[in-house]
C-alpha cells in the first residue's frame, strides 16, 4: 500500500493536477517578481516573520536541531493538511502554491535588486533542499487540487462513487511519502544549507 512504486504510479493518475500545480507555483513566482506594492508588502511581511523565527532559532542552544524541528513540522503538517483541505474545491492548495511561489519570486527579485549573488542564493540557499522540498510541496498541492476536482465532479454527478476508496488510499500513500521527502529536505536544509549560508 505504501510502496514507493505505488506512489509513483499514483502520480500518473493525477497528471493534470500536477501540471496545474506546477503552473500555479510558477505563476506565483512571476507575481512575486513583478508584484504590485500591496502584494510586495504582504510578501515582505511573510519574509520578516520568517526572518524573526530564523533569528530565534539561530540563538537557540542547538540551532541545527531547532531549524530541523521547525522546518520539518512546519512543512509536513502544512503539506498533509493542504491535501485534505483540497476538498474545499481546491481553493486552499491553489492559494498555498501561489503564495509559496510568490515568496520565492519576491525573495530572488529583492536579492537581485540588493546586489546579492543570485548564483550563491540559488545554488547554496535553495537547491540543496529545494530540489526535494519544492516538488514534495507541489505534489501535495496537486493531490489537494485533484481532491477538489473530485468533490466538484461528485456534486454535479460526474464522479463514480466506487473510485473514492482508491483515491483515499492514494492520498494516504502520498501523505506518507511526502512526509518522508520533507524529512530528508529538512535534514539537508538544517545542516548543508545552513552551513553553506553561514
Amino acid at each position: 500500500m505504501f510502496s514507493f512504486t505505488r506512489f509513483i504510479k499514483d502520480l500518473g493518475a493525477i497528471r493534470k493536477a500536477l501540471l496545474l500545480a506546477l503552473i500555479l507555483f510558477l505563476a506565483g513566482g512571476v507575481l512575486g517578481w513583478i508584484g504590485t506594492d500591496s502584494l510586495q508588502r504582504l510578501l515582505a511581511q511573510q519574509l520578516e516573520g520568517l526572518s524573526s523565527i530564523s533569528g530565534k532559532l539561530m540563538d537557540s542552544d542547538n540551532p541545527e536541531w531547532s531549524f530541523f524541528t521547525f522546518i520539518f513540522l512546519n512543512n509536513s503538517i502544512k503539506s498533509v493538511a493542504v491535501i485534505f483541505l483540497g476538498a474545499l474545491f481546491g481553493i486552499v492548495p491553489a492559494f498555498f502554491l501561489l503564495i509559496n511561489g510568490a515568496v520565492i519570486g519576491y525573495l530572488i527579485h529583492l536579492s537581485a535588486q540588493q546586489g546579492v549573488d543570485l548564483f550563491d542564493l540559488i545554488v547554496k540557499g535553495l537547491l540543496p533542499h529545494g530540489i526535494i522540498e519544492i516538488p514534495a510541496i507541489i505534489i501535495a498541492c496537486a493531490f489537494g487540487l485533484h481532491f477538489g476536482g473530485r468533490v466538484v465532479k461528485s456534486m454535479i454527478g460526474r464522479s463514480r462513487d466506487n473510485s473514492w476508496p482508491e483515491f483515499m488510499r492514494q492520498t494516504l500513500t502520498a501523505s506518507v511519502w511526502i512526509v518522508l521527502l520533507l524529512l530528508l529536505a529538512a535534514i539537508i536544509e538544517s545542516t548543508i544549507t545552513l552551513a553553506l549560508l553561514s
